[in-house]
C-alpha cells in the first residue's frame, strides 16, 4: 500500500489501508484516515489531520508552513474532514499562532488544480474551489460555496453558505449567503436560484430569499433597516441564515 520510494516518517499515523504513491513524503505529526489514497510526489507536513477517504493527486503540498511573515515555526495545525478531493498542485497551509492556530476544512470538498488555501482559513462542507481559486489568510467559506477558476478572496473575508463566485472574481468584501457574485471588484448579480433548486430548497424558501435579496439590494434601505424588515416579514430558517450572514460581516458586504 506504501510505495517503496515513498518516505513516511515513523511519527506519522496512517490507517492500515492508506495508499501512498511513489516519491511522496509524509512527515511526523501527520494523521491520515482509512480509505485514503495519496498520489505520487505529494508532500504532507504535520501537524496535519486528514479524515477518511481523502484523495490527493500528484504534486500537492498539504500542511506546509504558512507564508505569513510573522510565522516563526509554532506548532500550528491543519485539520480536514472526510471525503475531500485535492487535485494537482494544490497548496493547503497550516494556521498561525496569532490567530486560530489551525486551518480547518470540512468534508466532501473539491479543490481543483492549483487552488491555494491560506493560513487560519475555515472552510465548511461540500464546497467547490475551481482551478487556481485562492483564499488569503483568515478567510471563512460557508457550506456549499462555489468559487470559479482564478477567483481570489481577500484576507478576513466571509463567503456565505450556498454563495457562488464567477471565474476571475476579486472579492474584497463579505459575501452574503445564497447570492451570486462576479467581477473585479466583485459585485452581486442576484440570488443563486439554480443552485438552490438543485440542492432541494423549497419554492417557498427560494421566493422568500428573493424578497430578502430585494430588501437588501433594491429598496434603498440601510443594512440595519433591511435586516429589521427581513426579520419582521419572514420566519424561515433560510431567511434567518441570509440575515445572519450579513449581520456577522466585519468588512461590509459586497454591494
Amino acid at each position: 500500500m506504501i510505495h517503496s520510494t515513498a518516505i513516511v516518517d515513523p511519527g506519522a499515523r496512517l490507517a492500515e489501508d492508506v495508499e501512498v504513491g511513489p516519491f511522496s513524503v509524509i512527515g511526523p505529526g501527520v494523521e491520515i484516515g482509512p480509505g485514503s489514497r495519496i498520489g505520487p510526489h505529494v508532500v504532507i507536513k504535520g501537524p496535519t489531520v486528514l479524515g477518511a477517504r481523502t484523495r490527493i493527486f500528484q504534486f500537492a503540498s498539504v500542511g506546509e508552513d504558512c507564508q505569513d511573515k510573522k510565522y516563526a515555526g509554532e506548532p500550528t495545525r491543519l485539520v480536514m474532514g472526510d471525503d475531500n478531493v485535492i487535485r494537482e498542485c494544490v497548496t493547503l497551509h497550516r494556521g498561525t499562532a496569532q490567530d486560530r492556530g489551525e486551518t480547518t476544512i470540512g468534508s466532501r470538498n473539491l479543490f481543483m488544480a492549483y487552488v491555494h488555501v491560506g493560513h487560519d482559513c475555515v472552510i465548511g462542507d461540500d464546497c467547490v474551489l475551481a482551478n487556481q481559486a485562492t483564499l488569503a489568510g483568515h478567510v471563512t467559506l460557508g457550506d456549499f460555496a462555489i468559487l470559479g477558476g482564478l477567483s481570489a478572496i481577500h484576507q478576513f473575508c466571509h463567503f456565505g453558505d450556498h454563495a457562488m463566485a464567477g471565474g476571475g472574481s476579486i472579492i474584497t468584501k463579505d459575501t452574503p449567503a445564497f447570492v451570486m457574485i462576479n467581477g473585479n471588484p466583485a459585485r452581486v448579480h442576484g440570488l443563486n436560484q439554480v443552485g438552490l433548486k438543485r440542492r432541494g430548497f423549497s419554492a417557498e424558501a427560494i421566493k422568500a430569499l428573493g424578497e430578502c435579496y430585494r430588501l437588501v439590494y433594491r429598496q434603498g434601505l440601510t443594512v440595519p433597516q433591511a435586516l429589521e424588515e427581513i426579520r419582521t416579514r419572514f420566519a424561515l430558517p433560510e431567511t434567518e441564515s441570509f440575515a445572519a450572514s450579513i449581520e456577522v460581516s466585519t468588512r461590509g458586504i459586497i454591494r
